[in-house]
This record gives C-alpha cells, sequence and structure tokens, in this order.
C-alpha cells in the first residue's frame, strides 16, 4: 500500500489536470459559462422557497437562509456522488492504455465539486447579507466543517467509483438512494418537526448533522455538532485507508472489467 500511495503522490500532476479539465467541461458550450456556478444554486433555492414558502406555506423565520444553506451542502454531496460513479468507467480508454492509480479519478471528481461549493458559499453569503443574518465567532469553525465533509465524500467517491466499474446498474440506483437521504436529511424541513419516534433519522444521519453544523454556526451563532463531526471524520478516514489498500490489492480487476 505504501508503493501505492507513492505512485499516487507522483501522479498529483495528473490530478491537478484532471480537476481543471473536470471544471472546463461542466460548462463548456453554455452561454453563460461559469457564472452558471452562482446561477445554478441560486435557482435551486429560488424553486424550492416558491414551493415550500409560498404554495405549502410552511417555513418560519429566516427560512430562505435555512433553506440555501441545506440545499448547497446537499448540491455538494449529491454531485460528488453523481460524478464519481462514473469517474473510473469514463476514463476507460485512458486507463486501457497506461498504468494510473485508479483511485485518482473518484479523488479528482471529489475535488472539482469543492470549487462548485465555493461559489456557492457566495450564494450563501448574499442570502446572509439581503437577510440581515449575522454569523457569530463560531464562524470560524466553517473551514472545520468543510473538510469534515470533504474527507466523508472522499470516502463515498472511492466506494461508489469502484463499485460502478463492475455493477454498472449501480449508478442508476444511486439517484433512489440519494433521493431518500434528501428527504431524510433536514435541506428543506426542520428536523425538530419529527415525531418523537423518528429523531434517529436525524441524530445519526451524517448528512444531518453536516448540514445543521453549517446552519449553527452561520444562523443561530451556536457550536456545531463536535462529537457528529469527529465520528464522521475518523471513520471517513477508516474507510478511506482500506479502500485505498482496496484498490491497491484489486486494480488488475478494474483494467479486466473495463
Amino acid at each position: 500500500m505504501r508503493d501505492y500511495i507513492q505512485e499516487m503522490l507522483k501522479r498529483k500532476d495528473l490530478l491537478v489536470y484532471l480537476v481543471k479539465s473536470g471544471l472546463k467541461a461542466e460548462h463548456r458550450n453554455s452561454y453563460l459559462g461559469y457564472f452558471w456556478w452562482l446561477l445554478d444554486p441560486l435557482l435551486n433555492v429560488l424553486v424550492y422557497y416558491f414551493l415550500v414558502s409560498v404554495i405549502l406555506g410552511r417555513g418560519g423565520e429566516n427560512f430562505a437562509v435555512f433553506l440555501v444553506i441545506g440545499l448547497i451542502g446537499w448540491r455538494w454531496m449529491n454531485t460528488t456522488v453523481n460524478t464519481s460513479a462514473k469517474a473510473i468507467v469514463r476514463q476507460s480508454s485512458l486507463i486501457n492504455q497506461v498504468y494510473l492509480p485508479k483511485s485518482v479519478f473518484p479523488l479528482s471528481a471529489s475535488f472539482t465539486q469543492v470549487v462548485n461549493f465555493v461559489f456557492g458559499l457566495v450564494v450563501i453569503a448574499i442570502f446572509l447579507a439581503v437577510f440581515g443574518v449575522m454569523p457569530g465567532w463560531q464562524v470560524v469553525y466553517l473551514p472545520l466543517i468543510i473538510m469534515v465533509q470533504l474527507v466523508f465524500l472522499l470516502a463515498i467517491s472511492l466506494f461508489v467509483a469502484y463499485i460502478c466499474v463492475f455493477v454498472r446498474d449501480i449508478d442508476n440506483i444511486l439517484s433512489h438512494i440519494l433521493r431518500v437521504f434528501f428527504y431524510a436529511s433536514p435541506i428543506i424541513w426542520e428536523g425538530g418537526r419529527l415525531p418523537d419516534e423518528y429523531s434517529w433519522v436525524i441524530a445519526y444521519n451524517p448528512v444531518a448533522i453536516i448540514l445543521d453544523s453549517y446552519r449553527a454556526v452561520l444562523m443561530y451563532q451556536a457550536n456545531p455538532q463536535f462529537v457528529g463531526l469527529f465520528v464522521i471524520t475518523i471513520s471517513s478516514i477508516l474507510v478511506i485507508i482500506w479502500l485505498l489498500y482496496y484498490y491497491s490489492r484489486n486494480e488488475h480487476k478494474i483494467i479486466k472489467a473495463l
């Protein structure tokens, strides 16, 4: 495994290239180009705000800010999982021509979506300013929460990318699994509205823990869920280490499957 990690470090230039090419390819043929990185999350928030607040008449004080934080945090997760699922399969022609650590491809997909999330943070800042919501000193924990989410997504990316090489149908099933997590997390609704018997959905849901931590430091001037974030981080790191070991032992199987 040590040799495998050293080989990955030697290919860091490839990782940077894949991230840059991924960013360029996202809106290559669109008229507005990179402006979609701001416009897409903004339109997403407006649609759900109109549906939940205007049509259904739900949502409390500063619901727009609550909604934008949840949707942009979820958007990072959703796009990362979907792009990572096809990361290795999409590069099959390159993989069959030259030896490369296959884990580089899902990792590059994950890092590409970090840039999109940064633009989403700009949208969140705009909503905070417009609605007069002022974060407290706890905002210093924001980079910590972002790092926890990144590590969490790296673990998921490595897993789904490997599985999708051998079971292509998983790519189609993922959309339904993600939809379950979307409605099981406080993205467009507040977790406190759940009956007591379903409170565990929020307590043990890593997506809910991460999103609630964002809202704590950005909206409520409160500390994030340190215990939950710590458990997510340690678990994700252990999964990443195990998956890198598994990649290093089974890369020949990936080549055969492609």
